[in-house]
C-alpha cells in the first residue's frame, strides 16, 4: 500500500550546451509518473505543434491578461514573445500527486520558488569545463563564431547563478547524470513533508500518534 503524497516541481536549468534538454527527455523517457510541464507563448504554431501539447498557444493581449491575474506561476518576454508557466495545470498535478519536471532558467526558478514555496526542486546542470562546452556548441555545427561567442557569455552569466539551486550536478558522462537526476528526484518523492497520507497510513499500522 502506498502513501499519498503532494507532487513536486523539478527545474532543470543549465546554459546552453550542457545536456538539460537530453538529460530532461530521459528522465521523462524512464519515468512513466514525471510530465512536462506545458508553458503558455504568444509565438504562432510551428508545422506538427499541437495546443495543449507543446505550447498553449495565446494572444498578447491574452498572455497580458493572464500575466496580470496570476495565472502564471513564471513568465518571461523573449525577443518580444511571451512564455509562461500556466498555474492551473501545475497546481492540479501537485495536489494530484503527480510531479512535474521543468525545462526553464535560473530567472524563471527564482519566480517558480517564490510562488510554489516548498513545492520546488532545482537542479543546475554544468559542464564539466568550458572548452566542454564550446566544444559541444560547435559540434552541433549550426552556429557561426559570432553565435558561439554569444553562447559562450550568456552561458559564464547563467553559470554565476548555479549556487542559487538547491542541487548541481556536473554532466560529464551521460548516462550517469541521467541516474543521479533520478536518484535526486526519488528523494525528493520520499521526503517526509510531501507524503500528506503518512499520518493515516502510520495509523493503519497501528503507530499513529
Amino acid at each position: 500500500m502506498s502513501i499519498a503524497r503532494r507532487g513536486l516541481c523539478l527545474v532543470l536549468a543549465a546554459p546552453s550546451g550542457a545536456g538539460k534538454s537530453s538529460i530532461t527527455r530521459a528522465l521523462l523517457d524512464a519515468e512513466p509518473a514525471l510530465q512536462l510541464s506545458v508553458s503558455v507563448t504568444t509565438r504562432a504554431p510551428r508545422p506538427g505543434e499541437r495546443e495543449g501539447v507543446h505550447y498553449y498557444f495565446r494572444s498578447p493581449e491574452a498572455f497580458d491578461r493572464m500575466a496580470a491575474a496570476g495565472e502564471l506561476l513564471e513568465w518571461a518576454r523573449v525577443f518580444g514573445r511571451g512564455y509562461g508557466t500556466p498555474r492551473a495545470p501545475v497546481e492540479a498535478a501537485l495536489a494530484d500527486g503527480q510531479d512535474v519536471v521543468f525545462d526553464i532558467d535560473w530567472q524563471g526558478y527564482r519566480q517558480l520558488r517564490a510562488a510554489l514555496p516548498g513545492d520546488v526542486v532545482g537542479l543546475f546542470i554544468l559542464p564539466p569545463s568550458l572548452p566542454e562546452l564550446e566544444a559541444r556548441l560547435r559540434a552541433r555545427g549550426a552556429d557561426d563564431a559570432d553565435e558561439i561567442a554569444r553562447r559562450m557569455r550568456e552561458a559564464l552569466s547563467e553559470i554565476s547563478h548555479a549556487g542559487e539551486f538547491d542541487h548541481v550536478l556536473v554532466n560529464r558522462d551521460f548516462a550517469e547524470s541521467v541516474a543521479a537526476a533520478r536518484a535526486l528526484l526519488m528523494a525528493a518523492r520520499l521526503a517526509t513533508r510531501r507524503l500528506t497520507g503518512l499520518g493515516p497510513f502510520l495509523a493503519r499500522l497501528g503507530a499513529g500518534g
